[in-house]
C-alpha cells in the first residue's frame, strides 16, 4: 500500500460550530481519498482539502448503483481524548457489503490508520458537548465510464467527516413507528444485509408517506410473507417482552448493526434473557394485548438508542410509556463513548493528539 500523501491546507485552529448542528449538513475541511484499478490495487491514498467530485456522466455507479458506504462516529471525551467507536467492525462490514456487489475489499488495518490520520488533522471539528459527535462516512463507488451493465473495473474510496447533533429532531424522546405492509425494502438473499444505496432508495417512498402521517420511521416486514418484523429504516429493532428481550435474527435481509451487536453484548453481561429469532408481527400484537410487551427500542449509529413510544399496524396503535430501560441502555453506551465509564469491551480506538507531520 502506498504511503498517504498529505495535501493539507491551513488547519482550523478553532472551529465555531452552531448550537443546533443538525445531522450531516456541516463538513470538515479535509477528506481522505483513494483509487483502485486491477493493476495497482488500492493506491494513491491522499488526505486533501474537501472539494467537489468531477465525474463523467457515464460513471457506472450513477446508472447501476454499484456503491457501498458506512457510518460511524468519533467522540471527544471529558479529558480531551479523541476516540472512534468500533471502527474495525465498520470497515469489516464495509468489506462484506463490497464483496456482495463486486467491489474490491480494502485493507482494514490501513483504513484504520488512514482514518486516524484524517481525524487527527480535523480534531478541532469534533464537538465536545454530550450528545454531539463527529460522523464519519466512508464510501466506495464504481468509476468506469461506460454504459454497459457489468461490475466496474476502477473505483474510488472517500472518507467524509461531519460534526453532528442528534439524528432525530425529537432528541431522546419516544419516536412513532408505522409498520409497513404496502411496500417491501429487501428480501433474503438480496441486498438487505449490505449498506448500499439501493437499500435506502427502496425505503424512501414508504418513509415519506409515514412522515406525512406524523410518524418518524417505518418498521419493515419480511419481503416474502410479510409476517415477521425485520428492521426500521435507520435502525435495528428490539422488543422487550415480559420474560425476554428479542431482536430479529440476521437472515440476510437485515443490516447487521454494530450498535445492535453492542447492545446484545451489554444485555448478556446484564444477565438478561436475550434472543435473536424470528418475531411474528402477530406475536407482538397478541403479547401487547396481554400486557406482556414492556417496550420497543431501536439501535443504530446515528441515534444510538431510540425509544419507541408508538407502533401502528393497520388500525391498531400500540403505545409504550416505560422509557427507563432504553434510557439506561443509551446512557451505558454513550458513557463508554464519551469516556465517562471504562471501556471494558475495548470498543474505543484512540486517535493520537500529536499533530500529523505533513
Amino acid at each position: 500500500m502506498d504511503k498517504i500523501n498529505y495535501q493539507i491546507k491551513e488547519r482550523a485552529e478553532k472551529v465555531v460550530l452552531p448550537d443546533n448542528l443538525g445531522f450531516g449538513a456541516i463538513f470538515t475541511d479535509h477528506i481522505f481519498e483513494m483509487d483502485y484499478n486491477p493493476k495497482q490495487g488500492w493506491h494513491n491514498p491522499v488526505i486533501k482539502p474537501l472539494e467537489d467530485l468531477s465525474i463523467h456522466p457515464a460513471t457506472m455507479f450513477i446508472h447501476y448503483g454499484q456503491a457501498v458506504f458506512e457510518g460511524l462516529k468519533a467522540y471527544k471525551t471529558g479529558n480531551g481524548d479523541v476516540v472512534i467507536f468500533r471502527p474495525d467492525e465498520h470497515f469489516n462490514r464495509l468489506n462484506r457489503s463490497s464483496k456482495r456487489i463486486c467491489i474490491p475489499e480494502v485493507d482494514v488495518d490501513f483504513m484504520l490508520h488512514a482514518l486516524k490520520e484524517l481525524i487527527a488533522i480535523e480534531q478541532n471539528w469534533i464537538p465536545a458537548r454530550r450528545g454531539e459527535s463527529l460522523y464519519i462516512r466512508p464510501f466506495i463507488f464504481g468509476t468506469d465510464e461506460i454504459l454497459g451493465v457489468r461490475p466496474s473495473i476502477t473505483y474510488k474510496l472517500v472518507i467524509l467527516l461531519s460534526p453532528v447533533g442528534a439524528y432525530y429532531p425529537e432528541g431522546f424522546k419516544p419516536v412513532k413507528i408505522l409498520v409497513q405492509d404496502d411496500y417491501v425494502r429487501a428480501a433474503r438473499k438480496g441486498l438487505g444485509e449490505c449498506k448500499t444505496p439501493a437499500n435506502y432508495a427502496a425505503s424512501l417512498l414508504a418513509a415519506q408517506l409515514a412522515r406525512q402521517q406524523g410518524f418518524t420511521q417505518v418498521l419493515w416486514l419480511d419481503g416474502v410473507e410479510q409476517k415477521y418484523i425485520e428492521e426500521v429504516g435507520t435502525m435495528n429493532i428490539f422488543v422487550r417482552f415480559k420474560n425476554e428481550i428479542a431482536t430479529p435474527k440476521l437472515t440476510g435481509s437485515i443490516l447487521p448493526g454494530i450498535t445492535r451487536k453492542s447492545v446484545l453484548q451489554i444485555l448478556n453481561d446484564w444477565e438478561m434473557k436475550v434472543s435473536e429469532r424470528l418475531i411474528l408481527m402477530q406475536e407482538v400484537i397478541d403479547e401487547y394485548k396481554k400486557g406482556n410487551v414492556l417496550g420497543v427500542f431501536g439501535t443504530g449509529t446515528a441515534a444510538v438508542i431510540s425509544m419507541v413510544g408508538l407502533v401502528k399496524y393497520k388500525d391498531l396503535e400500540m403505545n409504550f410509556t416505560d422509557d427507563e430501560f432504553a434510557l439506561k441502555l443509551f446512557n451505558e453506551i454513550t458513557s463508554i463513548q464519551y469516556g465517562v465509564k471504562p471501556d471494558r469491551y475495548n470498543w474505543l480506538s484512540y486517535v493520537e493528539k500529536k499533530q500529523v507531520e505533513v
